[in-house]
This record gives C-alpha cells, structure tokens and sequence, in this order.
C-alpha cells in the first residue's frame, strides 16, 4: 500500500516511517495538515497515518477537509496516532472522519496489526466495487435486450412507446411536425401457412433489416409494434417527407426479392404503410397520432395493399394517397 504518515515531530515521523516500509508499504511524509491535504490530493495515498496537534491545521480539521474532498466511490482510512488520550479526544477523532484512535507510544506489533486489517478493509471494499461494477454492466445490457425484439433484434413495442412520448414533448417544446409510418406485411399470414413459420421469422427478420436501412436520419426510429406490423417514429418531418419515407420503406421491402405464392398483393413479398403527422401540442397524446396511421394503414390494405397512404392530423380531414405501383 502507499501510506502517508503525517506528524509535525520528525522522530515521530521516521520512526513511523520505518514501520511502514519494513512491513514492505511505500511511505509518503507531511509535517502538518496542511501538508497532508497536499499529500492526500497528489498522492491519493491507500491509507493515512496522521497525528493530531500539529502547526497550520491540526489533524482533525485536516480529515474533514480530506472527507469533503472524497467522491461518492472514494474512501481513505485515517488512522490518528497521538498523545491525546481522553475519552472525548478519541470521540472528536471518530467524528472528525477518523476510522481507528491509536494513543502513542504506539506498539509496532499493534501498528502492523492496524494497518493489516486496514488493508483487509480496502481488499474487500474493492472487491465489492468490482461486484457492483459487473453487477451494473449486466443491468445495462439486460436493460438494453429488454428493449429489443427477440425475434428481429430491432426496437420492441415498449421501447417505440417510450420514444414516441419522448419525442411527442420535444415536438411540442419545438412546435416541430411529428410522423408516424405503421407498415404491415401484406399477405403475412398466407405466407406462414405456405412457407412454413421458420419461414416466415426469416422473413420478418430480413424485412426489419431493410427497413431499419432505410431509415437514415439519427433521430428516427423503427421498432416492431407486433406480429408482422412495425412502426417507424419519424421526428421534425412533415406530411409530405412522411409520404417520401413511406414510399421508400414499401421500396426497400420490393427490392428484397421474397417470393410470395399467395400474396394477394404481387408474387413477392410487399408491404403497406399508413403515415399520420401531426404538431403535437400538451393537450394531445401520441396516442391519436398512432390511431390515424393505424387508421391510414388499414386504407392502404382495403384499397389493394402494397400501398403508402397519409393523412394531417388536427382535423384529419386532408387524406394523401400514394397508389401502388406495378411491381
């Protein structure tokens, strides 16, 4: 261990000193309190041997002061080695931010006994900061797969709820338009009864991949709301933006490739998407944004499928539809 010794008597000091390093420590010296604050903020000693009345600042106020310096994860033992040996001397030591009262003449064995357990002390202080270290790492991770989707490895239902009301208030605060794409394999089900449902996972985990590609801005996020359906949070975007990521989210999906004998859409795999944008104020929820592009979603499906369809909410009177195309 590295100790500071601190005593305003030079014999004092070097004979400390001497115990110190024939118990095989590294020993650092101070004459005051002063001197120890100068230590202690250079050195960051493991330990601290100090005595109490000394010049410029006694040994007392000098742990305060090295108490107040500590971080929250930080800890210093002050043993206080003196002369001063009344019950209240040992009291003002203890609360001072001491954690052991020696009264000198100190025995070398008792000292080496002290400094031992000390050592003890801090073994198993830093043993359990490493345990709690790990321990919070693992409650990361297991926060971050708890918002993911096991199957496809994006961004869950409850993850979307969360950002989705995040970015409802942000918004809000900015009077910025808010978009919202729900996108639904068409057809998904046929595909599951003819291709298998080992099938259809793959299916669903290289849909999500192509979507999640598509989307090129930091801030806008995919996540699967459910079954084959997945939702995209589309931050400071307009209608017609809205429109253009609707329409480039079916397209990645086409360029895919997937043959689908039983679509009722095309021979391949497609999707529709419903957007829905709105300004977002304090009195509303995301929760309305959600229902008008469910709402937009289901438009597209009735009217043939592989299709991007989007309305304006406030009144949600005005309805842009992007037919299908040939595929």
């Amino acid at each position: 261990m590295n100790i500071a010794v601190v005593d305003d008597t030079q014999v004092n000091l070097l004979i400390v000193r001497k115990h110190v390093e024939l118990l095989g420590h590294t020993a650092v010296t101070a004459r005051n309190g002063v001197e120890a604050l100068d230590v202690y903020t250079r050195c960051k000693p493991d330990l601290i041997l100090m005595d109490v009345t000394m010049p410029e600042m006694d040994g007392y106020e000098a742990a305060r002061r090295i108490r107040a310096l500590e971080g929250g994860n930080q800890w210093t033992p002050i043993i206080f080695l003196t002369g001063l040996g009344a019950e209240e001397d040992l009291k003002c030591g203890i609360e001072a931010g001491g954690d052991d009262y020696l009264v000198k003449p100190v025995s070398p064995v008792v000292l080496a006994a002290k400094i031992k357990a000390m050592q003890r002390l801090l073994d198993m202080r830093a043993a359990l900061v490493e345990t709690t270290r790990k321990l919070d790492a693992v409650n990361q991770q297991l926060q971050r797969l708890s918002d993911l989707d096991g199957l496809t490895g994006i961004p869950n239902r409850r993850r979307f709820e969360e950002t989705v009301l995040v970015e409802w208030r942000r918004s809000a605060r900015a009077a910025s338009a808010l978009s919202l794409a729900m996108i639904d394999v068409d057809s998904f089900k046929e595909y599951n009864d003819y291709y298998g449902h080992l099938a259809g996972d793959e299916c669903l985990r290289r849909i999500a991949r192509a979507l999640q590609r598509t989307l090129l801005r930091p801030g806008d996020m995919l996540a699967r709301y459910g079954g084959e359906e997945f939702v995209a949070v589309l931050p400071a975007t307009p209608l017609s933006g809205g429109l253009i990521i609707g329409q480039q989210l079916r397209e990645a999906v086409i360029a895919l490739g997937l043959a689908h004998a039983k679509s009722a859409a095309e021979p391949h795999v497609t999707v529709s998407v419903g957007i829905a944008t709105i300004v977002p104020d304090y009195a509303g929820s995301p929760e309305m944004l959600v229902a008008a592009a469910d709402e937009m979603l289901y438009r597209a499906k009735h009217n043939g499928r592989n299709q991007v369809h989007g309305t304006r909410c406030g009144s949600c009177a005005t309805v842009t539809a992007i037919p299908r195309e040939a595929a």
